[in-house]
């Protein structure tokens, strides 16, 4: 174990003294770092695709954030299958000297980072400089290390210090944790208006999208665009992006155009056609406290003869489970959902009766096959239908395979590898 272990931090520093080496020998590519509880995929996409409008972008299409594979994805090269094999990494350091010696193939480096225990975001401080610091939220996660939502807020807001410029989003960050940032370099992005960069909606249907415009203080008139996403949240990485091109000099033409083009990312908020001309909102990618109120909010928001909402339990929240499991669960009133049906033990335990004490039907279950299957049986026309739940032992998204309208979508749903679903079939193989 020790001398696996030396081997591990010997990889590590080689790696950290590439990347460093890098961005001297480029000193033109600009580096971008995201972080956040909740939204940072989303936020890294559609930074990705508004800058790609003017500039060359590299941006990892996974979740590459931790120690060893950030730099890796930052010099675009492939993380070995054989982590243990010395001769793997061999080839690993070969291309990593190559990318040094090599002319530059972009402009702009978009990276993800994130946690799993306190100290892991301020030790990419090390070796990293970002040109800007993206924070997407703080919420609730991995409550089993971090104990309290301070200790989150700590660990998130630690990239602003190490970044030359910090954008975080006003909206889903406490102004109480603005004391942690020791950088005066600070903007504010959102869409309750608030912040320096904001988007103000004046127009929505689930065909057409949200219409309206960007408020900023650099440019005279405001930037009009018409947003393809569902639901105010997944505005917010938009302007997120939109605020990072204005920083970036980009025009407003190019900014519309890159804002335009985001769709959802599957998984996340992404509406898909259901059984009996339902429609599905696939949000199962992952939950967390604040992106499943938003979600079932958006929910109760959307016009439906029938409005049916899978929930699964909520993963890593500790010693907070119970009560925000039950406070997602009294955001549910018959009046405006109609059935209420959850996978987990979390969800069963907590959610379930708080749903059930304002009066609402629920049903749960302990696997999200069994729950598809249940709502399949009584989907009226029209229906709008929210899946929502965490990866670990819940995968609601097989549950949405069990009621779209056609199997053809299948592979915009989340963990379709054969790796995975040889793991969920042996998971689902208990019940």
């Amino acid at each position: 174990m020790l001398i696996r272990s030396m081997f591990k931090d010997y990889v590590q520093k080689k790696l950290e003294n590439y990347v460093v080496q890098y961005f001297a020998a480029h000193q033109d590519v600009k580096l971008i770092c995201v972080a956040g509880s909740v939204g940072k995929t989303s936020t890294k996409t559609a930074i990705a695709t508004v800058l790609s409008q003017q500039y060359r972008v590299r941006m990892h299409e996974g979740n590459h954030n931790t120690e060893m594979s950030v730099p890796l994805a930052i010099l675009g090269i492939e993380y070995p299958d054989n982590i243990r094999s010395p001769l793997a990494w061999r080839h690993v350091f070969k291309q990593a000297k190559e990318r040094i010696k090599a002319e530059s193939d972009v402009d702009v480096i978009i990276q993800e980072i994130g946690t799993d225990k306190p100290g892991d975001i301020p030790a990419f401080g090390r070796y990293l400089q970002p040109d800007v610091g993206v924070i997407t939220a703080i919420t609730p996660e991995h409550m089993e290390f971090f104990g309290t939502i301070d200790a989150v807020a700590a660990e998130e807001l630690s990239l602003g210090n190490f970044s030359k410029v910090v954008i975080i989003n006003r909206d889903d960050i406490e102004g109480r944790f603005a004391q942690l940032l020791t950088n005066p370099n600070i903007d504010t992005y959102g869409t309750s208006g608030l912040a320096e960069y904001s988007f103000i909606d004046e127009d929505f249907s689930l065909e057409g999208g949200h219409k309206g415009y960007f408020t900023n203080p650099e440019f005279a008139d405001n930037i009009h665009a018409t947003l393809h996403v569902l639901g105010e949240h997944n505005v917010r990485p938009i302007v997120g992006a939109v605020a990072v091109g204005i920083h970036f000099g980009m025009a407003p033409d190019a900014i519309v155009r890159g804002a335009e083009m985001i769709r959802a990312v599957h998984g996340r908020m992404n509406v898909l056609k259901g059984a009996n001309g339902s429609t599905v909102i696939d949000d199962t990618y992952n939950s967390s406290p604040a992106a499943a109120q938003m979600a079932l909010q958006t929910l109760i928001n959307l016009p439906a003869p029938q409005h049916i909402a899978i929930l699964g339990s909520m993963n890593e929240l500790g010693a907070s489970s119970a009560a925000e499991h039950e406070r997602l669960g009294r955001m549910c009133y018959p009046d405006q959902i109609d059935w209420v049906v959850t996978v987990g033990d979390e969800a069963a335990k907590y959610l379930a009766p708080a749903a059930q004490a304002n009066g609402c039907p629920v049903k749960s279950f302990p696997d999200a096959i069994s729950a598809g299957s249940y709502v399949h049986q009584f989907i009226e026309p029209g229906a709008v239908i929210l899946a929502k739940g965490s990866e670990g032992g819940i995968f609601v998204e097989e549950a949405v395979k069990v009621i779209l309208h056609s199997i053809d979508d299948n592979d915009q749903l989340v963990r379709q590898t054969p790796a995975w679903l040889e793991a969920k079939t042996q998971f689902f193989s208990r019940f």
